[in-house]
This record gives structure tokens, sequence and C-alpha cells, in this order.
């Protein structure tokens, strides 16, 4: 048995996700433990994986009020769920793939005497990470230029888990799937699970022109409080009937994602560890646009490494 902790992101996912699948073709036995909101909590059944939901409480860098109910309330909470978990579950291993659920659920693997080995998909390591490797046996880092920044702990350089069924894609079934031209060229833009409110507005603004001589699959996410699902498809309604024909909008993308990347000649993406991974091992072109929020400018990192 092993137990994956982890989620919140893609990022923190798909990895996640993969090495499960890896493990279970193999006959080992996998549990994940994660929270009840993130990406993971979706996903992980959906794969079949026994999925246990903890409290947790986020790390930030910041000082805020929200700090206060997090760490002295909902995390110790999430560590003693996680303990019990573990000492039910009895693992081997646990793996944490990173993102504010996994520090718990390495806290109480080291307070139960279970190795944790410690999954760093990013340039530059999340907070959360940093101070689960002081608990780890190892850290499986992605970039070979990020195995120093985790001190004594040991490291061994592994890449990014990839889900094998990406590699597995058909271009005709995407093509056939959205409607698309075979001879236009299609770009697939995306902002992550959650979408991006920059991307999202920077192709709406230009899409009667960025149709004029591709398609283009848009992964805008739902998110209610930005409203750019709802502007994209009235900027859609807006177009020639020809233009629209060549534009799919869709919250999301899921297990068509395969398909997705064997049928672009482009994504535009931000420069997420999971997306630039899979664009990389995948051979797609790419067009990065780093979030500037993200933590120690790590996707900046992400998208020159």
């Amino acid at each position: 048995m092993i137990v994956i902790a982890g989620g919140g992101t893609g990022g923190h996912t798909s990895p996640g996700l993969a090495v499960a699948a890896a493990l279970r073709a193999r006959g080992v036995a996998c549990a994940w433990i994660g929270s009840r909101s993130g990406l993971e909590a979706r996903r992980a059944p959906e794969a079949g994986i026994p999925y246990h939901a903890i409290r947790t409480g986020k790390l930030r860098r910041a000082l805020a009020w929200q700090n206060v109910p997090d760490v002295f309330v909902n995390a110790p909470a999430g560590v003693l769920q996680a303990w019990r978990l573990l000492r039910r579950l009895r693992p081997r291993v646990v793996f944490a793939t990173g993102g504010f659920v996994a520090l718990p659920v390495a806290l109480a693997g080291a307070l139960a005497r279970v190795p944790v080995v410690v999954h760093e998909q990013t340039a530059v390591p999340g907070l959360a990470n940093r101070v689960a490797a002081r608990l780890a046996r190892r850290v499986a880092v992605t970039f070979a230029e990020s195995a120093r920044l985790f001190g004594g702990t040991p490291t061994v350089v592994t890449g990014n888990p990839l889900r094998p069924e990406l590699r597995s894609g058909s271009r005709a079934a995407a093509l056939e799937r959205f409607g698309f031209d075979p001879v236009l060229p299609l770009v697939y833009v995306t902002g992550g699970a959650q979408g991006s409110h920059a991307i999202n507005r920077a192709v709406g603004e230009v899409l009667a022109d960025l149709l004029t001589h591709t398609q283009c699959l848009h992964q805008s996410g739902d998110n209610q409080a930005t409203g750019d699902r709802t502007w994209l498809q009235a900027r859609r309604a807006a177009l020639t009937p020809a233009l629209a024909a060549r534009y799919a909008l869709r919250p999301w993308v899921g297990d068509e994602l395969a398909d997705v990347y064997a049928a672009a000649a482009l994504v535009v993406s931000r420069a997420g560890a999971g997306t630039v991974n899979e664009c990389c091992q995948l051979g797609v072109p790419a067009l990065y646009i780093p979030l500037p929020s993200a933590a120690g400018d790590e996707q900046t990192a992400n998208a020159r490494l």
C-alpha cells in the first residue's frame, strides 16, 4: 500500500495520478489523502483510487488573519486525521506531491514512522514541500537545478511523472470531437484547471484575428467571479458563422486531453510545472505566459528550464 498526498491544483495532482497508475499496473495498492475541495477530490476517485479527505490549513508567506485558524486549528486537525488514516491504512510509503494538503500528511507520516518521499514538480520549491522535505527520506525533483535547494535531504532527479494515456492521443479523434478542420492549425489555449483571467481576456480581444488563420480550443475555467466564460461566449456569438465554427470554448478539458495534445500545433498556457512537462515530453510547441504572482516566480523558472 502506498499513500499519495497532495493536490489543490493540476500541477500537484497529475504526478500523483501518474505514479498511482504505474504502481497499480504492478499490483501495488494505492490510496489518496487530499482536501475536500481541491482538484484531487474529483480526479482521484474518477481514476478509481480510494480517496480520504482531511481538513487543511494553507501556508501563507504574507501576514494574514486567515493564518490564525489555518495554522492553529485546521492544520493540526488535518495532521491528526492523517495520522489516524495512516494507522488504519498501514502504508509502506507516503508519496507527497505538494500543495498545502501534503504537509499535514507528511507530518503524520513522520509521527507514524512511515517513510515519506516528496516530489517537487517546479524549479523553485513551494513552501509546503520545503518543510515536508525535512521529514522525508528522499526528495524526487523534476529539475536537477532544484536539488540544491533541499539542504541535506537526499535528492534524486526523476523528472515529472507523465500519465501514460497522454502518449496515446488521436489527432483525428480531437478534430471529430470539436468539429475542427483537418487543414487549419489548432491552437490550444489553457490557463490551467481554474483558467486564467488575463489569458482569457487577451484571447477574447483578438479572437477574430486569431481565427482568420487558425482554429482554437479554449479551456477557460468557469470562474463566476470574473465572468470570463460568459464574456467569451458573447465574443464568439459576435463572430461570423464561419469563424465561430473554428472556436470551441470549454470550462475544462478532461479525458480528451491526450487527443488535444496530439492535434495541437501550438499550446498557449501558463507555465505550471505540469503543463510545461507535458508539452516537453510530448513535443508540442508552446507559448508560455508565466503567472507573475506565483511563489518565488516559479513559473518563469519552469519556462526557462
